[in-house]
């Protein structure tokens, strides 16, 4: 009988239920929504979508790292490990590093299960048989080894966080989840966590990946007021809100707003609020990071001795930190 992907829902693992932070993100002050919501089916679409545009480079500079350096990589990395993609989206970065290190099992994990039911169909049908799960977790709050999930005991875990996730957090709150994701590694040898992180450089081409001409960028921040309406009851008018993108280089981080055109009231059951016009909803921070101030920040949640890759023009940086 051919293997199917398994699935793991756990839908409450990230603390707060939906309705309660957003209602909290949406009454503070400022007003913010959490990054996380994002990722309905179209916003997942479209974050693949933004990921082609030649603004977005970072895709691109993560794939010349593991084009140029992949011998390198790969013989970092162990074989034969139980293989966990973070923020899995459509596979594809995991499932092409799948033949240089032979995973026994591969484990995607994603805030949204559906995208990833689409995704893991197709890699089955590229590896017939590999064990594959799916895991629909929120792990922006904590991240702990999903219960439930039958993986081969005593193996190495090789955990993957490719792109540029890790900005999503403050420096406090990845040093956290570094702590958790070192702490879900385990004590078999040979385990670790490749990671990848976007490089400090000039605000002109940061906005730019994240305010790109044609749009595409604007419309998944504003996608996320859909994401809002279905899971709040709000009644957000998206032609209310433009797409607001800049750099703080005193954060060293890119931030994303939502700001409002006129005076609006938005409603939802149990809570209402005004917004004058030109007031803001803080929806995303995308630290940016030096390839010492990250090695820091990694030996401090307890790896060891990372291995750092960068591309040619130093934009993007790959880590292997192992336990």
């Amino acid at each position: 009988m051919p293997k199917v992907p398994r699935f793991l829902d756990l839908p409450g693992h990230g603390g707060l239920p939906p309705v309660e932070e957003l209602a909290i993100g949406l009454m503070a002050t400022p007003a913010s929504i959490a990054p996380k919501f994002f990722y309905d089916a179209l916003g997942s679409r479209l974050f693949d979508a933004i990921t082609e545009l030649p603004e977005y480079y970072l895709t691109r500079a993560e794939a010349e790292i593991l084009a140029s350096s992949g011998d390198e990589i790969a013989a970092a990395l162990p074989r034969g490990a139980v293989f966990v993609d973070l923020g899995a989206g459509n596979c594809r970065k995991a499932v092409g590093l799948f033949d240089r290190v032979e995973p026994c099992c591969y484990v995607a994990v994603d805030i949204s299960l559906g995208h990833l039911r689409r995704a893991l169909d197709a890699v089955q049908l590229e590896y017939p048989a590999l064990d594959l799960w799916g895991v629909g977790m929120d792990f922006s709050g904590a991240f702990l080894w999903p219960e439930g999930l039958e993986v081969p005991a005593g193996r190495p875990r090789l955990l993957f966080y490719p792109g540029s996730s890790l900005g999503n957090f403050t420096p406090e709150g990845a040093l956290k989840f570094l702590r958790d994701v070192h702490r879900a590694c385990g004590g078999a040898p040979g385990s670790g966590l490749l990671i990848g992180v976007d490089l400090e450089k000039d605000a002109a081409t940061l906005e730019a990946a994240y305010d790109d001409p044609l749009g595409v960028t604007a419309a998944f921040n504003r996608n996320v007021l859909h994401c809002v309406n279905r899971s709040l009851g709000a009644d957000f008018a998206i032609e209310d809100w433009r797409h607001v993108a800049f750099y703080d280089p005193v954060q060293h981080r890119i931030e994303m707003h939502l700001e409002a055109v006129r005076p609006v009231e938005v409603t939802w059951p149990g809570g209402r609020r005004a917004f004058a016009a030109g007031e803001r909803i803080h929806t995303e921070n995308s630290y940016k990071w030096s390839v010492p101030r990250f090695e820091e920040l990694l030996a401090a949640a307890g790896f060891a001795g990372s291995c750092v890759w960068t591309d040619a023009g130093a934009r993007f940086a790959l880590a292997w930190a192992p336990v």
